[in-house]
């Protein structure tokens, strides 16, 4: 029997990168897997070649969880994935002095409000069975500070304590659902793109991104879609308010030097 088989679960930001790896080896091992993003076409296609369902969602909107929550009201495993650096549509700087507000809002509104609203309406969609997975997508970036990228950081900082929170809520309420947090450090997916560039540059850059990463190198969507399997499966039972690190050995030693002024 396949580790998902009769599971339900739904993965935002499933377009493309980390979530579409998750999606596709959910789907391997058996479970009927809700696509959601706010990129209609590349969702879609996502969800045809997997056998899934995709709805459009955005996850800082409470309406559109409320739609979603109409349509699947039950749900055994879900993923909050979706998340953005700040740098998607502006090269606007993002460090503590010069970021603009607006900016911050809007990275705090997608990484840390929208897994608020994913950790409430899967609290509610398990309830009924007291039993479920919640695996919220942190970063490295929460684990240390970042300065070029201060929201981003400081969002998923939030999004490592608010899975904790959740764990022993749940854990208080008397239910199986267990609430789980994975470190992504440098994997290379579309999130990357805006800050390599192309050509020598590009190349350049990414040796820069891994350069003090012990195993040099990016990891891959493929490997995080493993630990999350881990974690939606059985074998991961006894496990909540948990962190899982997945980022080359770069936290396991200290470089904690400043980089000199220009």
């Amino acid at each position: 029997m396949k580790k998902l088989e009769n599971k339900s679960a739904l993965i935002t930001g499933a377009a493309r990168g980390i979530g579409e790896a998750i999606a596709r080896a959910f789907a391997d091992e058996g479970a009927f897997v809700h696509v959601t993003d706010i990129n209609v076409e590349l969702g879609a296609l996502v969800a045809g070649d997997i056998g899934g369902a995709f709805h459009h969602l955005d996850v800082a909107s409470e309406d559109d969880w409320l739609a979603f929550a109409a349509v699947a009201p039950e749900i055994d495993i879900v993923v909050n994935n979706a998340g953005i650096t700040g740098f998607e549509t502006s090269a606007a700087p993002q460090d503590p002095e010069n970021a603009a507000l607006a900016d911050w809002r809007r990275v705090h509104a997608v990484n840390l409000d929208g897994v608020f609203l994913g950790c409430r309406y899967a609290i509610e969609a398990m309830r009924k069975k007291g039993d479920g997975a919640i695996i919220n997508i942190s970063s490295r970036s929460g684990l240390v500070g970042i300065p070029a990228v201060a929201a981003y950081a400081s969002s998923k900082a939030g999004v490592r304590n608010h899975t904790k929170s959740v764990a022993l809520y749940c854990a208080q309420q008397g239910l199986n659902i267990r609430c789980n947090s994975i470190h992504p450090a440098a994997i290379l997916t579309p999130m990357w793109e805006p800050m390599l560039g192309e050509g020598a540059a590009r190349e350049a850059a990414m040796k820069a991104i891994v350069a003090d990463t012990p195993m040099q190198r990016f990891g891959t969507a493929q490997e995080v879609a493993a630990v999350a399997l881990l974690l939606a499966g059985n074998e991961a039972a006894y496990m909540t308010g948990s962190e899982l690190t997945i980022d080359g050995g770069l936290l396991a030693g200290s470089s904690a030097a400043p980089k000199a002024q220009d």
